[in-house]
Formats: C-alpha cells, structure tokens, sequence
C-alpha cells in the first residue's frame, strides 16, 4: 500500500511540473486575470479526469496539460485556446455538461468546446463517422479557427504518444493524419507540425521504410553537419560585413518528404541531394524587408551559382496561408544541390506558427489571403447538398494544392489551386458567371471553358444567358467552390426534369393498369437497377425509359428485390464483420477455410503472402484484401474505419499471387533473355505479361508475375539488380481503385 502512496505522491508532483511549465510557455501572452482562468480549467480538467488512466497508464490529466502546451507553446495561441485544450475531453468523457461549462467559462469558450467534442449518432452507411465528425469540425471553423488548431495539437500528441496503442488503432489514426489534418496543418501554415504528423505518420504505416531512412540520416549527420558549416561561413561574412543581422542554420528534410521524393524519382536514397535546407533568418524592420531579402539573395547566389528555374518568390506574392519566403537552390561547394530559403524573423514566425502569428501581424499586413480561405471554406459548408465524403475530397484536393496567380481583365490578382482551368476562374469570380460561362479569353487569345490556367494568365470570361451548367464540366473543374456550384445547379435542373417526368409516368402507369403508389414506384426503380425514384421520373422524362420498357417490368415474372443492389446496410456490414471475428481471435485470417468467407485480394495494390494487410468491407465484392500501405488505405481507413478488418495471412499451402516488377537499366543485347532466364529458370515463376520500352539506351520494363508471397520476391529482386546492366528493380502497384 505504502508504494502506491509514493507512486500517486510522485504523480501528483509530476502534474504540478507539467501545470509550472505550461504557465511558462504561455506567459507572454498572459493578461489580468488569466492566469486564474487557466488555473480554474487546469482544476475543473483534473478533477473531472482523475480516475481516469492513458492505454500506457500515465495519469489522463497528462493529455490536456501537453495539448494546451502545444497550443501555447507550437502554434502560439492564448488564453481562451489553453483553457478549451485543457478542457477539450471533459464533455465527451465525464459526467461535465456544456451548460456547466458556459456557467464557469462564457458562452465563447463552451462554443469551441462543443465544435471539439465528437458527434455521436447514426448516420447513413454511404457516409463515415469520421466524415461526418470532420465536417463539423469545419463547421465551426465558420465561428472560430481555434477549434481547428487546438484539434489539430490534440492530434499531434496522440501520435507522439501512440506506441501503446493496437497496432489496427495505430493505423487508422495514421491514414486519418495524413489523409486529413497533415494537409489542413499545411494550409493553415504550420509547416512544422505538419511535417512531424507525416513523419509520425510514416513511422506507423511503413514502419520499415521510416527505420531505414532515420538510420541513414543518423550515419551521415556528422559529415552533413561539416557540410553546412562550410557553405554557411562565407555568406555570414559577407552578410556581416553588409550589415545585415541574420541567423542561419541547416534544417534536415521531413523523413516523409525524403521518401516520397524517392518514391516520385524512383531513387535510392543514397540519390537524394537535398536532404537539409538552408535557412537565412534576418533581423530587418518591416518597411525594409522585401528589400533586405532581395539583398541577401544577391549575396548568395554571388557566392554559390542559382539553378535559374528553382526561384520561388513567396514575398512579392504571399501564399493563400499567410507564408513569405524567398527560395532558391545553389550548387554548393561540393557540386550538389542546396536548397537556400531567404526570410525576416516576422516571416519566420508565420511561417512556423502559421494561423496564430497571422492575426498577430495583421494589422500591417496587407495580405488577407488566410481570410479568403475561411470565408471559401465557409461558403463551401454552406452548400446543403454535398455529401460528407464527396465534401471532404474536394476540400482536401484544395488544401495541399499549390497556388496560381490570375489577373482579372482590370488587373485584379486572385489565387486559384494549380491546374485550374478558365471555368474555375469564372466560379471564383462569381457563382452566375461561372453557371453561364460559355468560353475565355486568356492574355486576349480564345480559349475553351476547360484551359488550364498559367501562373500570371490574365483571363477575362465571356457569359451568355443561354448558357446552364453541364455535367462534363465537373470532369476539369478543380475547385471545390466550382464543383459544389456545379453539382447543385445540375441537381436542380434533373428535379425540373424529373417534375414532368413523374406526369409523364403516372399518365403511363394508369394505361397500363398498374396502380401509381410508392410500393409499385420503388418496385420499378428496382427493376430498371435505379437508386432513388427520381431517377426513374427522369429517365422517364428523357425517353430512356418508355412504353416497351413499362411493359416489359410488368410481363417480368421476376421477383424484385426490395434493396437497391448496391447498398449495403449496416446490419449487413455488422453481421458480416460479425462472422468474420467469430473465430478464436478477430484477425481475418487469408488462406484457410477459403470456401467459408467471401474476400478477394485488391487490384490496387496486389498483396501477397507476408504484406501487412487489413481487410475491407465493401458493399457488392465481399471482402478486399489490401496492403496496409496501398494507394487507397489511407482514404479507406480515414473515411470508412466502421467497415476495416485486421487480417494476417497465415501458412498456407503455396499458392501464386500476382504482382508487378518495374525493371530499369541500361539497354543491352540480350537483356531481355538474361532478366527471363533468372524469373523462369531460377524461381520457376510464371510470367503474366511483360512490357520493354527502350529510349535513348535505356531500358524500361514492367513484368506481371506470380509469386508465393514477400520473402519469394525479395529473394527475386535481388538477384534480378545483380543482372549486367540493371541499375534498379522497384515493386508497383496498379491503377488506384474507387472504394466500393
């Protein structure tokens, strides 16, 4: 009994520790009163929690103190943002109401609190708890960002403390992050906590790949280290001797953005060049900013020759979200590139605190991109329509994606994503003169409605009144304000349609003697393979559906099913999953008792005996199987988590599974015969299909063969690079797949 005293007394101690130091990181911000305020919270949070353990059995108190400290001390925000992080698990998971809450702290600080307790409640099975929770979240982005910033630091430390978790948890948090809350961390400007949720991330989702490259990175410190003291002491100097005040450090590359540059250059790392930036901070005035960058770029790239197309000017035309920089690459003593990013200590803080410095410097700056966001963000959530998943890819698709700058035919500037064609330039104008856009003008020259949009283009939109919204516009529109406009005015439209239809229909019905009721209506849309009765009013109204069509439902001895085919309720998907886990443990095990459960193995991903796989349900294929880092898991996981099952294979009999092998090396004669001799001879493997391009003396292949399962590959990998002239052997994956 004694232990457990000194073990709660040692606890209690560690508390008061971490209450100190959080009062510490917030104490610039703190004015009259607040401390007291923070201490109620701190009080309210510790009694509310003090029963309550983490899965790794530290106090839950620990939580909220490290959340309200990343809020204060990582993205800078005040008061008000320190009691809600403090508070921000009391609702959802103690007996404390809202009501009590507003009593204790005003309306204002409950707001946030509820836009950060999760929702609970039945939603339709098309849409995902975690969707829908998202949506809201946003919801209340339309009141107050700081819901987001504080969800966001909230989530970075659940992942920095995730080793305890179940390994199915670790991965469904993983895909949410980087699917979900990486890119939204990007767009609010937090590059630093948005580099760490990737890498943290990563370290979950492809354990062994984050490994290798952690390690790498810590072999070649100490000379990297050498390396930046040598480039960064000429330029001290001359900068010096300028009088110009700067701090300039070496930062290391994000492991995840490592990997994913390997992954896009099909590179070694090894390849990688740039695996650190350089970082020139000064210390100038406001008013002479821009004009002390442009200097130290001048000194810089005297001393080291620029790559000419490698110049990003992020001063002159700050990013959607606040960020100011100047980027350049050099090559740098040793002949290799060197990533040089030029900025002042007040673009610094933007840049490293994104939303929270904004509001800080607003006053005197004139950029008011972040609000355009917001207010696009709430316009978009305006739009009754849209469905929680479609909602969140086209949010998503507009977070990460870089900007272009267009200029209105007066010389307006405004920021459209990357790949954005006139037609969304004519949404972004206004919502009816994108509806009755019929083509543009860019730098004066006719251009169709689907142009993509150059950095600088000046655009100017031709309408006319006769013009309505078509469907294949969604197919090169980009922005989310474009698609929902479009969506909605098309629904509109097929209701119209559908009006005349249901007239047309009943007046077809009667002269059929077939009673005009929503049992016979459903019995038809079901017949015809339709959704929703709409549907079948306005296929009516097109003439896809006629006469001859009515009369041969009603000669159809079939029986109709009363579910569309292509639903799948929840007490399905339950009861699937059900029978799935009613074994000895609730690991889909692949490879035995095939006859008993429908699966299949994605096309997506093709994985193979020795993958780490889960199982998802999906609604008319039974089981897929897909790799845990699929092109599709992500998604999967962040949108459908109700419908993912863990799966392991287990020893099987051998069997062959298909996959795919991308071969590049130098084109020889007969390396073609070499590569076959080894896959055939060798590992008596079949080969599916094998395809050779060869340009300029270099070879490409992508052979699709059967293997037993991964360590029948590797061992195939290897000897395949020992090959004369193969300089690289990289597994793929196929075309990403829609989740069904």
């Amino acid at each position: 009994m004694k232990d457990l005293v000194i073990d709660l007394e040692a606890e209690k101690n560690e508390i008061l520790k971490r209450y100190r130091a959080l009062l510490r990181a917030c104490k610039s911000t703190l004015q009259k009163g607040d401390k007291r305020m923070i201490r109620k919270a701190f009080d309210m949070a510790l009694e509310s929690h003090k029963d309550m353990r983490r899965k790794s059995g530290e106090p839950y108190i620990y939580h909220p103190i490290a959340v309200a400290q990343i809020a204060a001390e990582e993205i800078g925000l005040g008061t008000t943002s320190i009691v809600c992080a403090l508070l921000h698990d009391v609702v959802e998971d103690t007996s404390v109401t809202l009501d009590e809450i507003e009593m204790e702290f005003g309306k204002k600080v409950a707001k946030i609190i509820d836009g950060l307790t999760k929702i609970s409640g039945v939603f339709d099975t098309n849409s995902s708890l975690q969707a829908e929770n998202f949506r809201k979240m946003l919801l209340t982005l339309a009141d107050d960002v700081r819901v987001i910033l504080i969800k966001l630091a909230d989530r970075l430390h659940n992942m920095r403390t995730m080793e305890f978790m179940p390994r199915d948890k670790q991965l469904k948090l993983s895909s949410e992050t980087v699917y979900l809350y990486a890119p939204l961390a990007h767009r609010l400007g937090l590059y630093a906590i948005k580099s760490e949720l990737e890498d943290l991330s990563m370290k979950y989702m492809e354990r062994e790949t984050y490994q290798f490259i952690k390690n790498k990175l810590n072999e070649k410190k100490t000379e990297r280290e050498r390396f930046i003291r040598d480039f960064i002491e000429p330029i001290n100097k001359v900068l010096h001797s300028q009088g110009l005040e700067a701090d300039i450090f070496g930062r290391p590359k994000s492991i995840h953005s490592i990997w994913n540059k390997m992954k896009k250059k099909s590179i070694p790392f090894e390849e990688v060049y740039d695996l650190f930036a350089i970082r020139i901070i000064l210390d100038s005035p406001q008013e002479h900013e821009k004009a002390d960058c442009w200097k130290a770029y001048s000194i810089v790239t005297d001393q080291y020759r620029p790559n000419p197309d490698r110049l990003r000017d992020w001063i002159s035309s700050p990013k959607a979200n606040g960020y100011e920089s100047l980027h350049t690459t050099v090559m740098g003593p040793r002949g290799q590139w060197v990533e040089v990013q030029i900025r002042t200590k007040r673009m610094n803080e933007i840049a490293e605190k994104g939303f929270a410095a904004h509001w800080k410097y607003k006053e005197s700056s004139t950029d008011s991109g972040l609000d355009q966001w917001v207010s696009k963000v709430r316009e978009m959530l305006k739009n009754p329509d849209s469905n929680a998943l479609d909602f969140i890819d086209d949010f998503k698709m507009n977070l990460f994606s870089d900007e272009i700058f267009i200029f209105t035919p007066k010389g307006a500037l405004i920021q459209l994503p990357l790949n954005a064609t006139a037609l969304d330039f004519a949404f972004e104008i206004h919502t009816d003169v994108g509806a009755s856009c019929i083509g543009a003008k860019v730098n004066h020259k006719l251009v169709p409605l689907s142009y993509k949009l150059q950095n600088g283009d000046q655009v100017e939109i031709i309408t006319s009144g006769k013009q309505t919204p078509k469907e294949d516009w969604l197919n090169f529109v980009v922005t989310a304000k474009a698609k929902a406009k479009i969506k909605s005015a098309l629904k509109e439209e097929k209701r119209k349609i559908a009006e005349d239809g249901k007239e047309i229909l009943e007046r077809k019905m009667k002269s059929l003697k077939i009673t005009y009721n929503s049992e016979n209506l459903q019995k038809i849309s079901y017949f015809f393979k339709l959704q929703a009765t709409q549907d079948l009013f306005y296929n009516v109204a097109k003439g896809i559906i006629d006469m001859k069509d009515l009369k041969e439902y009603l000669a159809s001895e079939k029986v109709v099913d009363n579910k569309p085919q292509d639903k799948m309720d929840q007490e399905q998907v339950q009861t699937l999953i059900k029978n799935i886990k009613a074994k000895d443990s609730d690991i889909l095990l692949i490879g035995e008792d095939m006859q008993k459960i429908d699966y299949k193995l994605a096309n997506c991903c093709n994985p193979i005996p020795g993958d780490d796989v889960f199982g998802f349900v999906t609604v008319s294929d039974g089981i897929k199987i897909h790799r845990t880092n699929c092109p599709n898991a992500a998604k999967l996981m962040a949108n459908y988590g109700y419908r993912i099952v863990k799966a392991r294979w287990t020893n099987q009999q051998e069997l062959a599974f298909l996959t795919g092998l991308r071969i590049t090396g130098i084109d020889e004669v007969g390396l073609i015969n070499k590569l076959t001799t080894v896959i055939s001879n060798d590992f008596k493997i079949n080969i599916r299909s094998i395809t050779v391009d060869s340009d300029n003396g270099i070879f490409e292949g992508q052979l699709m063969l059967y293997v037993n399962d991964t360590g029948h590959l590797d061992t195939l990998i290897k000897n395949l690079k020992q090959v004369k002239g193969v300089t690289a052997v990289n597994r793929f994956d196929s075309a990403i797949e829609k989740a069904s």
